[in-house]
This record gives structure tokens, C-alpha cells and sequence, in this order.
């Protein structure tokens, strides 16, 4: 791989970097706040893709002139990515704001928002009510 390979992509780089940044923080992490940052980085990456593919260079406004006659050598810039990404942040803003309720919830439900304490607490959970249903059973479960 040649260096003006890398430096002539270098904004697909860094959103592969900002991607996989987010993709990690979500996977790793147990903290259920700290996976809803993950998930708006990621989207982030997603979203300066999307934005970057849709600018050209030399490319002007997508807006025709008032005598409606257009020049067949004018290049215009696509602005349906820019359209889909502001759909999509507002998805985004719901979607985060509808994640950090349910940590709420759950904060609320088990006293922490860290993952491996709620999956032990459940556990614990499970195990008891076995415990309890099968002495209701005369000892069989």
C-alpha cells in the first residue's frame, strides 16, 4: 500500500477509525450508558460517510436557474445523501433518547446500569425461584 494511497483516502480512514472506535466501545464496555456512546459514535462515522460521498468536488448547488435552462456541462453535487442523514439524525436523537430511558428504568429495577451486575442479579434470580419451585413440586423439578 502506497503513502499516496493512504493520505488520498484518508477521510475513509478516519471514518473506519471512528467506526470501529464506536463498534468496540459497544461490544466491550458493560456500562449501559457508556454502549448508547458507542452506538452515537458509530452512527456518527455513518453519517460523514454518507455526507462525504455525497459532495463533489467542482459541484455546485443541486438548484436550477429561474429560466429553468440548464447547462448540460454543469456538475451538481447529490443532495439525497444530505436528506437521508437528516432523517437519520433525528432517528438517531429518539433512538439515544429512548436508549437512556430504559437505562433509567433499568437503574431504577437492579440499582446499577453495568451489565454483568444485572446478569448476576438475574441469575441470582433465576436460581432462587428453582429453588423455590421445586420444593413446591415435593422436590422435583
Amino acid at each position: 500500500m502506497s503513502w499516496e494511497f493512504i493520505v488520498g483516502h484518508l477521510p475513509y480512514w478516519l471514518f473506519i477509525t471512528l467506526m470501529m472506535t464506536g463498534l468496540y466501545i459497544v461490544v466491550a464496555k458493560g456500562n449501559y450508558v457508556k454502549k448508547i456512546v458507542g452506538l452515537n459514535i458509530f452512527q456518527t462515522s455513518v453519517f460523514m460517510l454518507y455526507i462525504s460521498i455525497g459532495k463533489i468536488t467542482g459541484g455546485t448547488a443541486p438548484i436550477f436557474p429561474l429560466d429553468l435552462e440548464v447547462d448540460p456541462e454543469t456538475v451538481y453535487s447529490n443532495p439525497l445523501p444530505h436528506v437521508l442523514i437528516l432523517t437519520a439524525i433525528v432517528v438517531g436523537i429518539a433512538t439515544t433518547a429512548l436508549g437512556l430511558a430504559l437505562i433509567v428504568r433499568i437503574r431504577e429495577e437492579y440499582g446499577s446500569i453495568e451489565e454483568d451486575v444485572i446478569l448476576d442479579i438475574e441469575y441470582r434470580l433465576t436460581q432462587h425461584e428453582n429453588a423455590v419451585h421445586g420444593d413446591a413440586m415435593g422436590g422435583r423439578a
